[in-house]
């Protein structure tokens, strides 16, 4: 499939600014499933643009302004192909396959960090919630995974979030719902309390459904590590296993490393801004 992907992002202030550089986490991550046909950036005020591999080998770009302004554009424009392969084509290792199970020690080794449980406090919620709400827990592992993620799904209710952060697991699981975001990050939580190494994904997803009219804002989702299989995405959101829909832009051990726009702004006097945000995904 071909998905064209505009996303276009406006900071009007109150006053003439100088920006800092700002790091932009905004061009898909190619795949072998997955290729980005085209990509480019617009701004205004004009930039140069750096790109980097940060610490988890996505890549950024490094903007740097020169003009002051009281405006500020980015956009980038991007067409991909994705590839349709059934989201259970893989196979688990054989130690793996039931769960629960250790992590060979190289693995543990270099998932460590995506292994590290939440604090106590949150983990007690955590194993609380998964109690009271998937008691009928499968022995498979992959069964037991999707189990999961629908029980998110089915007991959590999507709740669009403008403003800026991300909540915790505790409040999303007590609170019953929150964005894509919340919820990525409760399955995250879910997944390293009971020993599955899991990360957070930023991307884009197309959906059918609204094609033509997509506006909307990035999506978020988690991966999880199979033995044999790697990294697998799942989307708590939506209750699946992530396919050739998904456009995946970073990951991260940390939901906060890879907000889309990263940045600030000096001004000898406070300043204001008002955001505009406008995302497109169509299939081509």
């Amino acid at each position: 499939m071909r998905i064209q992907i505009s996303h276009h992002t406006r900071y009007e202030y109150d006053r003439t600014v100088q920006f800092n550089p700002h790091l932009l986490y905004m061009r898909p991550r190619e795949n072998p499933l997955l290729t980005v046909d085209s990509f480019s950036f617009t701004f205004s005020p004009e930039a140069t643009i750096q790109w980097m591999r940060d610490d988890f080998d996505n890549l950024p770009a490094s903007a740097q302004f020169f003009l002051q302004s009281d405006l500020l554009e980015i956009r980038s424009d991007c067409t991909v192909t994705t590839t349709d392969l059934p989201p259970f084509d893989f196979l688990v290792r054989d130690y793996a396959r039931a769960f629960p199970f250790e992590y060979e020690p190289l693995h543990r080794f270099n998932l460590g960090i995506y292994l590290e449980p939440p604090d106590e406090e949150t983990q007690s919620v955590v194993k609380r919630w998964i109690q009271e709400n998937f008691p009928s827990q499968p022995s498979d592992t992959v069964s037991w995974i999707f189990a999961l993620n629908q029980a998110l799904y089915q007991n959590l209710s999507y709740k669009r979030r403008d403003e800026a952060g991300i909540q915790t697991s505790i409040q999303t699981l007590q609170q019953g719902g929150g964005s894509c975001r919340d919820y990525a990050v409760a399955l995250i939580d879910c997944a390293r309390t009971l020993g599955i190494a899991a990360r957070f994904v930023s991307g884009y997803l197309h959906d059918p459904l609204v094609d033509g009219n997509a506006s909307g804002d990035m999506h978020a989702w988690a991966e999880i590590f199979l033995p044999g299989a790697g990294w697998r995405g799942i989307d708590p959101t939506n209750g699946i296993f992530c396919q050739n829909a998904y456009v995946p832009v970073a990951h991260a051990v940390v939901a906060e490393s890879v907000n889309p726009i990263q940045g600030s702004f000096q001004s000898r006097t406070p300043a204001f801004a008002k955001l505009r945000n406008d995302v497109r995904v169509r299939s081509r």
